[in-house]
């Protein structure tokens, strides 16, 4: 049986029966069983990952992803770069444009259902679109989606249509943007079969290329989440990352913080307001990760006491394994954004101080406030 023809429904590497340790593992007898009965060939890893919720780690590195997608630059295609509107930075990918030449590029900013129905699409857009440049991407165009509700995917399918001129359209992205999600409903929309490709809230779950036809002489092509190691869910074992990728509108929660106070995200990020007059926090954070106040003098008591306890996550034995934080400090003059990549961010009214105690790999911006 020549195994390599079958490549994996789900993730795309090719299917081998010879070593369990490495990708596209399926044991022979279960390939026969599958081919017999004209099923999607599945690898172990994402059968288990599809039926478990269990993710057996890839041999690909980062390198490896990188490589797969630089081979875009050498197509005539159209990219459909999905990035996710709660962590619009954490999910840029810095040099793109070498990765994919001049192929003209359609921006997807994902889960805009996150964000208060009150907030501005166009202002959203338009911000979007700013900050792409910042990254020397001019989109062709930009449209707001959410995979999980389905909001806006047949407009998405007409986007695509139209601006890949019968070409083939490359889906690229970094994890954790529900890249897959999407594919999977474009593929409904396509007229194909349900969740045909593996999703995850883990990092790394695509490891090929997969080719969802359009007609006879082009296709959708899924490529390899590329992994950004300045996310927080990143430092994080696999059963908490979930909780720090909301599923639900976000509900902001506002503090009115005198100096030297200090509110904690769980145990994964301190926020102290050092200097400045009475002033408002607002955290757009995950509602499933407590927020809590103390004064700034008992902020490394509080944080030794209480880490992995009332701060989580993270729990039991990954706080040992969590990075120490490290303080960045912002001098904010107006109202701001202080963005922690993969986290969400902290709206500041008023001119202040703001210490931020994070892991020293994760990025931590400032931005004029978008809401």
């Amino acid at each position: 049986m020549t195994e390599n023809h079958y490549f994996c429904m789900g993730c795309g590497a090719t299917i081998q029966t010879e070593n369990h340790e490495e990708i596209g593992y399926t044991p022979t007898s279960v390939l026969t069983k599958m081919l017999e009965k004209e099923e999607p060939v599945y690898c172990q890893r994402c059968f288990r990952l599809r039926n478990y919720n269990e993710l057996q780690s890839a041999s690909l590195s980062d390198d490896d992803f990188l490589k797969m997608l630089s081979s875009i630059a050498e197509e005539d295609a159209l990219v459909v770069y999905v990035v996710d509107l709660f962590d619009l930075y954490g999910s840029m990918i810095s040099g793109l444009k070498r990765f994919i030449g001049n192929n003209p590029v359609l921006f997807v900013a994902n889960k805009v259902d996150l964000y208060p129905k009150s907030v501005n699409r166009n202002r959203l857009k338009n911000w979007i679109e700013r900050f792409a440049k910042e990254y020397g991407i001019r989109p062709v165009d930009t449209i707001l989606v959410s995979a999980n509700k389905r909001i806006q995917i047949d407009e998405l399918l007409d986007k695509i249509n139209e601006y890949r001129q019968g070409k083939d359209a490359y889906v690229v992205g970094v994890t954790n943007v529900g890249k897959s999600t999407l594919i999977n409903k474009l593929i409904q929309s396509i007229g194909g079969t349900k969740d045909v490709i593996t999703t995850s809230q883990f990092p790394g779950t695509t490891l090929g290329q997969i080719y969802i036809p359009f007609d006879e002489k082009s296709s959708l092509i899924d490529t390899p989440g590329i992994i950004h190691r300045h996310q927080i869910a990143h430092y994080l074992a696999e059963k908490e990352v979930k909780k720090v990728l909301p599923q639900k509108e976000l509900q902001p929660k506002t503090f009115q913080l005198n100096a030297e106070q200090t509110i904690f995200i769980g145990g994964l990020v301190r926020v102290d307001y050092t200097k400045g007059e009475r002033n408002s926090l607002t955290f757009y954070t995950p509602q499933t990760i407590e927020l809590h106040r103390t004064k700034l003098e008992k902020a490394d008591e509080f944080y030794a006491r209480h880490n992995g306890t009332i701060l989580t996550p993270p729990t039991g034995d990954n706080v040992k394994q969590y990075p120490t934080l490290q303080k960045i400090v912002f001098s904010v003059k107006e109202k701001s954004d202080i963005v922690i990549a993969g986290l969400g961010w902290v709206t500041i009214q008023k001119p202040g101080t703001i210490e931020i105690w994070s892991p020293k790999e994760v990025d931590v911006i400032k931005r004029p406030s978008i809401i």
